[in-house]
């Protein structure tokens, strides 16, 4: 190839590349421009002011939580959404929204302590109450700087004890503070005359806390039985959890493998499933017995934490007028399945007194009608 042909393929080489270059400035053109306007669409996410608005946005598992308020279920998202009219929400719901984006509690809280020494005596409700910071009159309490994984209704039993349940209170309040839990307690005073219900007074107690407050799980606990180690938590269960194992009047043994009795956890799904414990049991006994039966009738499990960590001090006390021997437990436990169905939380008829929202807690005083009851499963 002689120079002349070669300079003008040179050329043509160099020609081609000019218009690539050319073709190439000319089609990327809009591409920029669509660039440089991305940005300023998606302000919210870019500037520095709003970047916190989305890094505390809650996790998911936070969202589909649902908003425990009596008056409203929505989803937790949307309160957030609608920040703008937050004033004009109650200032219970407010306060709620506002701890919900709050971090969740650790799964293991942090400052509890073990075993413990109890309390023997205890002075006056006010004084307990003042103890225990943030805790709110009629027993309620949130943790102020996580959200609770658990929303925990406690249900004590009542009549005549007012000794009892002082002690009760000056020792569990500050458990189930440190146990970062989102509680109250409910105290179902029995109004006299009649036998003591203990079992009819948990499903009124039941009933009572879940028309006040959207509860996940309830305990019911017995006014004489003081906790020993804050790692017996008092959260809500996959399965039936029976918490007062180890008793000391029992020498911390399980006086018989399948008991249920003292202090127990059960979450809503499941103590539904089961329609509560029975109404039919006045008098001493049976109860527990019963609820055990209905537990595994239904194809659930009773759970225990180990007996080094669920131990209890009995408070010494005579026997109760009106909650002598039920003469018919024995009768009764014989028919349990045949009765759950129909004797429990649906066959429920009692009367509301009074209520009293008391320093430490909820009290609720009912008359049971002991012969209208009994007549409901004839």
């Amino acid at each position: 190839m002689d120079r002349c042909t070669k300079f003008k393929v040179f050329n043509c080489l160099l020609l081609l590349c000019v218009a690539n270059f050319l073709l190439y400035r000319y089609f990327n053109q809009p591409a920029t421009i669509q660039a440089s306007v991305t940005p300023n669409s998606n302000r919210l996410y870019n500037n520095p002011k709003n970047s916190s608005l989305q890094r505390n946005q809650p996790s998911p598992d936070i969202a589909i939580v649902k908003l425990p308020s009596v008056h409203n279920s929505s989803n937790v998202l949307e309160p957030l959404i609608t920040s703008k009219n937050e004033s004009n929400k109650p200032e219970e719901e407010s306060s709620f929204v506002s701890s919900m984006t709050l971090p969740l509690c650790p799964l293991v809280p942090p400052r509890l302590n073990g075993p413990l020494a109890t309390y023997s005596e205890a002075s006056n409700l006010e004084d307990i109450a003042a103890e225990n910071a943030g805790l709110q009159r009629g027993g309620r309490f949130k943790p102020p700087d996580c959200t609770a994984r658990h929303r925990v209704a406690i249900i004590i039993p009542y009549r005549n004890r007012p000794e009892h349940l002082k002690i009760l209170l000056k020792n569990l309040h500050p458990i189930l503070g440190r146990q970062q839990l989102d509680y109250g307690i409910y105290v179902i005073d029995q109004a006299l005359p009649g036998k003591f219900n203990r079992a009819m007074l948990m499903n009124i107690g039941y009933a009572e806390a879940m028309k006040r407050y959207d509860y996940q799980c309830a305990i019911f606990h017995d006014v004489d039985l003081i906790p020993e180690n804050d790692r017996n938590i008092y959260s809500c269960p996959e399965q039936p959890r029976h918490l007062s194992a180890a008793i000391d009047k029992f020498n911390y043994r399980l006086p018989y493998d399948g008991i249920y009795g003292g202090v127990s956890a059960i979450n809503k799904e499941h103590f539904e499933k089961i329609n509560g414990f029975s109404n039919m049991f006045f008098g001493w006994g049976g109860e527990d017995d019963d609820m055990a039966s209905r537990i595994r009738h239904a194809g659930l499990s009773i759970t225990r934490y180990p007996m080094e960590i669920a131990r209890y001090r009995m408070i010494k006390h005579s026997k109760d007028s009106g909650n002598e021997q039920n003469p018919q437990r024995f009768a009764l436990l014989k028919t349990t399945t045949q009765r759950m169905a129909t004797d429990g939380l649906n066959s429920l008829v009692y009367t509301v007194q009074g209520v009293e929202e008391l320093p430490t807690h909820l009290r609720i005083s009912v008359y049971i009608n002991e012969t209208l009851m009994l007549n409901q499963q004839t």
